[in-house]
Protein backbone atom coordinates (compact mmCIF):
# COMPACT_ATOMS: atom_id res chain seq x y z
CA UNK A 1 0.00 0.00 0.00
CA UNK A 2 2.83 2.22 0.55
CA UNK A 3 4.05 2.46 -2.76
CA UNK A 4 0.93 2.91 -4.03
CA UNK A 5 0.75 6.03 -1.52
CA UNK A 6 3.46 7.77 -2.94
CA UNK A 7 2.85 6.99 -6.37
CA UNK A 8 -0.91 8.60 -5.58
CA UNK A 9 1.54 11.97 -4.63
CA UNK A 10 3.46 11.60 -7.75
CA UNK A 11 6.88 12.55 -6.31
CA UNK A 12 8.31 13.23 -9.96
CA UNK A 13 5.95 16.31 -10.62
CA UNK A 14 7.76 17.95 -7.50
CA UNK A 15 10.13 19.39 -9.93
CA UNK A 16 7.25 21.73 -10.90
CA UNK A 17 7.71 23.67 -7.69
CA UNK A 18 11.27 24.72 -8.28
CA UNK A 19 9.97 27.53 -9.82
CA UNK A 20 9.25 28.50 -6.16
CA UNK A 21 12.98 28.89 -5.61
CA UNK A 22 13.25 31.56 -9.09
CA UNK A 23 12.73 34.82 -6.88
CA UNK A 24 15.36 34.17 -4.37
CA UNK A 25 17.82 32.72 -7.65
CA UNK A 26 17.25 36.38 -9.91
CA UNK A 27 17.48 38.27 -6.37
CA UNK A 28 21.01 37.63 -5.89
CA UNK A 29 20.27 35.58 -2.63
CA UNK A 30 21.02 31.70 -3.33
CA UNK A 31 23.90 31.49 -1.39
CA UNK A 32 22.23 33.81 1.97
CA UNK A 33 20.86 30.74 4.41
CA UNK A 34 18.68 33.66 5.77
CA UNK A 35 16.62 33.19 2.41
CA UNK A 36 17.10 29.91 1.45
CA UNK A 37 15.53 28.34 4.39
CA UNK A 38 12.33 30.48 4.13
CA UNK A 39 12.23 29.23 0.39
CA UNK A 40 12.74 25.82 1.21
CA UNK A 41 10.23 25.59 3.32
CA UNK A 42 7.52 27.30 0.81
CA UNK A 43 8.70 24.42 -1.45
CA UNK A 44 7.97 22.01 1.06
CA UNK A 45 4.50 23.50 1.47
CA UNK A 46 3.81 23.76 -2.20
CA UNK A 47 4.93 20.06 -2.49
CA UNK A 48 2.36 19.10 -0.08
CA UNK A 49 -0.33 21.33 -1.45
CA UNK A 50 0.14 20.09 -4.79
CA UNK A 51 0.36 16.11 -3.61
CA UNK A 52 -3.35 16.76 -2.38
CA UNK A 53 -4.37 18.20 -5.64
CA UNK A 54 -3.41 15.40 -7.17
CA UNK A 55 -5.21 12.67 -4.86
CA UNK A 56 -8.35 15.00 -5.65
CA UNK A 57 -7.63 14.86 -9.32
CA UNK A 58 -7.14 10.83 -9.17
CA UNK A 59 -10.35 10.78 -6.89
CA UNK A 60 -12.43 12.82 -9.44
CA UNK A 61 -11.11 11.36 -12.50
CA UNK A 62 -10.64 7.75 -11.55
CA UNK A 63 -13.79 6.72 -14.07
CA UNK A 64 -12.08 8.40 -17.18
CA UNK A 65 -8.44 7.66 -16.07
CA UNK A 66 -9.32 3.67 -16.55
CA UNK A 67 -10.10 4.42 -20.21
CA UNK A 68 -7.09 6.19 -20.64
CA UNK A 69 -4.05 3.77 -22.43
CA UNK A 70 -1.83 5.12 -19.55
CA UNK A 71 -3.47 6.71 -16.70
CA UNK A 72 -5.35 4.07 -15.95
CA UNK A 73 -2.14 2.70 -13.81
CA UNK A 74 -2.90 5.49 -11.53
CA UNK A 75 -3.55 3.95 -8.17
CA UNK A 76 -6.99 5.41 -7.91
CA UNK A 77 -7.77 4.49 -11.31
CA UNK A 78 -6.56 0.58 -11.09
CA UNK A 79 -7.77 -0.10 -7.68
CA UNK A 80 -4.59 0.13 -5.95
CA UNK A 81 -5.77 2.98 -3.20
CA UNK A 82 -9.77 3.35 -2.70
CA UNK A 83 -11.01 6.72 -2.87
CA UNK A 84 -11.51 7.30 1.16
CA UNK A 85 -7.74 6.51 1.72
CA UNK A 86 -6.98 9.02 -0.93
CA UNK A 87 -8.95 11.39 0.15
CA UNK A 88 -7.56 10.98 3.51
CA UNK A 89 -3.94 11.26 2.29
CA UNK A 90 -5.34 14.29 0.77
CA UNK A 91 -6.37 16.03 4.11
CA UNK A 92 -3.16 14.55 5.55
CA UNK A 93 -0.76 16.46 3.15
CA UNK A 94 -2.66 19.78 2.96
CA UNK A 95 -2.54 19.69 6.84
CA UNK A 96 0.73 19.29 6.54
CA UNK A 97 1.90 21.83 4.26
CA UNK A 98 -0.04 24.73 6.43
CA UNK A 99 1.67 23.60 9.75
CA UNK A 100 4.62 23.79 8.16
CA UNK A 101 3.95 27.45 7.07
CA UNK A 102 2.54 28.38 10.19
CA UNK A 103 5.50 26.81 12.54
CA UNK A 104 8.05 27.84 10.14
CA UNK A 105 10.37 31.60 9.89
CA UNK A 106 9.97 33.72 7.38
CA UNK A 107 11.19 36.95 5.72
CA UNK A 108 9.80 40.01 6.23
CA UNK A 109 6.07 40.90 7.74
CA UNK A 110 3.37 39.53 6.74
CA UNK A 111 4.41 36.92 4.83
CA UNK A 112 3.07 33.60 6.51
CA UNK A 113 -0.30 35.23 6.26
CA UNK A 114 0.82 35.68 2.25
CA UNK A 115 2.15 32.63 1.56
CA UNK A 116 -1.12 31.19 3.92
CA UNK A 117 -3.38 32.95 1.02
CA UNK A 118 -1.37 32.22 -2.10
CA UNK A 119 -1.39 28.31 -0.57
CA UNK A 120 -5.13 28.35 -0.05
CA UNK A 121 -5.86 30.15 -3.58
CA UNK A 122 -3.86 27.11 -5.23
CA UNK A 123 -6.21 24.83 -3.44
CA UNK A 124 -9.49 27.04 -4.71
CA UNK A 125 -8.38 27.03 -8.13
CA UNK A 126 -7.49 23.55 -8.51
CA UNK A 127 -10.03 22.27 -6.31
CA UNK A 128 -12.23 23.97 -8.84
CA UNK A 129 -10.24 22.53 -12.04
CA UNK A 130 -10.57 19.28 -10.73
CA UNK A 131 -14.61 19.77 -10.22
CA UNK A 132 -15.45 21.60 -13.46
CA UNK A 133 -13.14 24.13 -14.96
CA UNK A 134 -10.98 21.51 -16.54
CA UNK A 135 -13.80 20.82 -18.81
CA UNK A 136 -13.79 24.12 -20.16
CA UNK A 137 -11.17 24.39 -22.95
CA UNK A 138 -8.89 27.27 -22.72
CA UNK A 139 -9.56 28.23 -19.05
CA UNK A 140 -8.17 24.62 -18.52
CA UNK A 141 -4.68 25.85 -19.54
CA UNK A 142 -5.12 29.32 -18.22
CA UNK A 143 -5.73 27.79 -14.60
CA UNK A 144 -2.81 25.34 -15.04
CA UNK A 145 -0.43 28.74 -15.76
CA UNK A 146 -1.65 30.57 -13.07
CA UNK A 147 -0.73 27.64 -10.77
CA UNK A 148 2.89 28.23 -12.05
CA UNK A 149 2.52 32.19 -11.12
CA UNK A 150 1.35 31.55 -7.94
CA UNK A 151 4.99 29.17 -7.03
CA UNK A 152 6.92 32.35 -7.82
CA UNK A 153 4.49 34.68 -5.85
CA UNK A 154 4.83 32.01 -2.60
CA UNK A 155 8.77 32.06 -3.68
CA UNK A 156 8.82 35.94 -2.96
CA UNK A 157 6.32 36.08 -0.17
CA UNK A 158 8.83 33.44 1.95
CA UNK A 159 11.77 35.70 1.14
CA UNK A 160 10.53 38.67 1.40
CA UNK A 161 11.63 39.81 -2.69
CA UNK A 162 9.60 41.90 -4.71
CA UNK A 163 8.74 40.22 -8.17
CA UNK A 164 9.28 41.64 -11.09
CA UNK A 165 6.92 41.87 -14.14
CA UNK A 166 8.96 40.03 -16.52
CA UNK A 167 9.10 37.06 -14.00
CA UNK A 168 5.07 36.99 -13.65
CA UNK A 169 4.55 37.04 -17.25
CA UNK A 170 7.30 35.03 -18.88
CA UNK A 171 6.20 32.45 -16.42
CA UNK A 172 2.73 32.65 -17.05
CA UNK A 173 3.47 32.10 -21.10
CA UNK A 174 5.76 29.54 -20.67
CA UNK A 175 3.25 27.21 -18.10
CA UNK A 176 0.42 27.84 -20.85
CA UNK A 177 2.76 26.93 -23.68
CA UNK A 178 3.46 24.11 -21.88
CA UNK A 179 -0.25 23.21 -20.93
CA UNK A 180 -1.22 24.07 -24.65
CA UNK A 181 1.71 21.03 -25.39
CA UNK A 182 -0.26 18.73 -23.30
CA UNK A 183 -3.54 19.45 -24.51
CA UNK A 184 -2.33 18.78 -27.55
CA UNK A 185 -1.64 15.24 -26.55
CA UNK A 186 -4.37 14.75 -25.45
CA UNK A 187 -5.92 15.62 -28.16
CA UNK A 188 -3.55 13.42 -30.38
CA UNK A 189 -4.47 10.09 -28.17
CA UNK A 190 -8.67 11.20 -28.77
CA UNK A 191 -7.64 11.34 -32.30
CA UNK A 192 -6.11 7.79 -32.32
CA UNK A 193 -7.98 5.75 -30.15
CA UNK A 194 -11.03 7.55 -29.12
CA UNK A 195 -10.35 7.85 -26.16
CA UNK A 196 -11.23 11.31 -24.41
CA UNK A 197 -9.00 12.20 -21.34
CA UNK A 198 -11.33 15.03 -20.79
CA UNK A 199 -14.74 16.74 -21.93
CA UNK A 200 -12.39 19.72 -22.83
CA UNK A 201 -10.63 18.06 -25.71
CA UNK A 202 -14.47 18.22 -27.86
CA UNK A 203 -13.28 21.84 -28.11
CA UNK A 204 -9.89 21.18 -29.63
CA UNK A 205 -8.55 20.05 -32.48
CA UNK A 206 -4.67 20.00 -33.82
CA UNK A 207 -5.20 23.02 -36.26
CA UNK A 208 -6.14 24.88 -33.37
CA UNK A 209 -3.68 23.59 -30.61
CA UNK A 210 -0.71 23.59 -33.76
CA UNK A 211 -0.94 27.31 -33.91
CA UNK A 212 -2.08 28.48 -30.55
CA UNK A 213 1.18 26.55 -29.52
CA UNK A 214 3.24 27.73 -32.12
CA UNK A 215 2.04 31.86 -30.94
CA UNK A 216 2.56 30.58 -27.28
CA UNK A 217 6.49 29.83 -27.99
CA UNK A 218 6.94 32.98 -30.12
CA UNK A 219 5.42 35.27 -27.51
CA UNK A 220 7.58 33.44 -25.02
CA UNK A 221 10.91 34.19 -26.84
CA UNK A 222 9.85 37.74 -27.85
CA UNK A 223 8.95 38.79 -23.77
CA UNK A 224 12.05 36.92 -23.01
CA UNK A 225 14.69 38.86 -25.36
CA UNK A 226 12.82 41.44 -24.25
CA UNK A 227 13.45 41.06 -20.85
CA UNK A 228 16.99 40.58 -21.40
CA UNK A 229 17.60 44.21 -23.36
CA UNK A 230 15.12 45.68 -20.96
CA UNK A 231 16.96 49.02 -19.88
CA UNK A 232 15.86 48.01 -15.61
CA UNK A 233 16.77 44.45 -16.11
CA UNK A 234 20.65 45.23 -17.32
CA UNK A 235 21.15 48.21 -14.58
CA UNK A 236 19.89 45.73 -11.95
CA UNK A 237 21.92 42.86 -13.27
CA UNK A 238 25.12 45.36 -14.04
CA UNK A 239 25.59 43.01 -17.28
CA UNK A 240 24.86 43.95 -20.72
CA UNK A 241 25.65 39.91 -21.43
CA UNK A 242 21.97 38.67 -20.10
CA UNK A 243 21.08 38.65 -24.22
CA UNK A 244 23.18 36.32 -24.50
CA UNK A 245 20.94 33.68 -22.10
CA UNK A 246 18.16 34.13 -24.95
CA UNK A 247 20.21 31.47 -27.04
CA UNK A 248 19.11 28.41 -24.55
CA UNK A 249 15.43 29.60 -24.26
CA UNK A 250 15.53 29.60 -27.78
CA UNK A 251 16.71 25.95 -28.33
CA UNK A 252 14.81 24.54 -25.34
CA UNK A 253 11.61 25.99 -26.49
CA UNK A 254 12.58 24.69 -30.10
CA UNK A 255 13.32 21.33 -28.84
CA UNK A 256 9.89 21.14 -26.71
CA UNK A 257 7.95 21.73 -30.22
CA UNK A 258 10.16 19.03 -31.88
CA UNK A 259 9.24 16.42 -29.23
CA UNK A 260 5.71 17.55 -29.41
CA UNK A 261 5.57 17.71 -33.69
CA UNK A 262 7.68 15.25 -34.17
CA UNK A 263 8.12 12.76 -31.45
CA UNK A 264 4.42 12.84 -30.19
CA UNK A 265 5.56 12.96 -26.60
CA UNK A 266 4.65 16.18 -24.74
CA UNK A 267 1.86 14.37 -22.76
CA UNK A 268 3.95 15.03 -19.76
CA UNK A 269 6.49 18.03 -19.39
CA UNK A 270 8.17 16.70 -15.90
CA UNK A 271 8.90 13.36 -17.89
CA UNK A 272 10.50 15.25 -20.84
CA UNK A 273 12.52 17.61 -18.54
CA UNK A 274 13.36 13.86 -16.97
CA UNK A 275 14.37 11.83 -19.65
CA UNK A 276 15.58 14.50 -22.61
CA UNK A 277 19.01 15.22 -22.49
CA UNK A 278 18.88 18.39 -25.00
CA UNK A 279 16.63 20.35 -22.48
CA UNK A 280 18.55 19.36 -19.77
CA UNK A 281 21.52 20.54 -21.37
CA UNK A 282 19.82 23.79 -22.60
CA UNK A 283 18.54 24.86 -18.75
CA UNK A 284 22.13 23.80 -17.39
CA UNK A 285 23.74 26.33 -19.61
CA UNK A 286 20.98 28.65 -18.83
CA UNK A 287 21.54 28.71 -15.18
CA UNK A 288 25.51 28.31 -15.13
CA UNK A 289 25.04 31.51 -17.36
CA UNK A 290 22.53 33.58 -14.85
CA UNK A 291 25.18 32.43 -12.46
CA UNK A 292 28.19 33.75 -13.85
CA UNK A 293 26.24 37.16 -14.52
CA UNK A 294 24.34 37.29 -11.20
CA UNK A 295 27.18 36.08 -8.77
CA UNK A 296 30.41 36.09 -9.99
Amino acid sequence: MNKHIIKLLRPHQWLKNVFVFTPLFFGRHAVQWYYVWPCVLAFLSFCLVACGVYCLNDICDAEADRRHPVKRRRPVACGAVGKRTACATMVAVWTAAFLIVALGSFCGDGSKRGLTSTLLLYIVCNVAYCVKLKQIAILDVFIIAIGFVLRIVAGGLATGIILSHWIVITTFLLALFLALAKRRDDVSIFVSSGVKARKSVENYNMDFLNQSFGILGCLTIMCYILYTVSGDVVERMGSHSVYVTSIFVLAGILRYMQISFVDQKSGSPTKVLLHDHFIQACIVGWITMFTVILYI
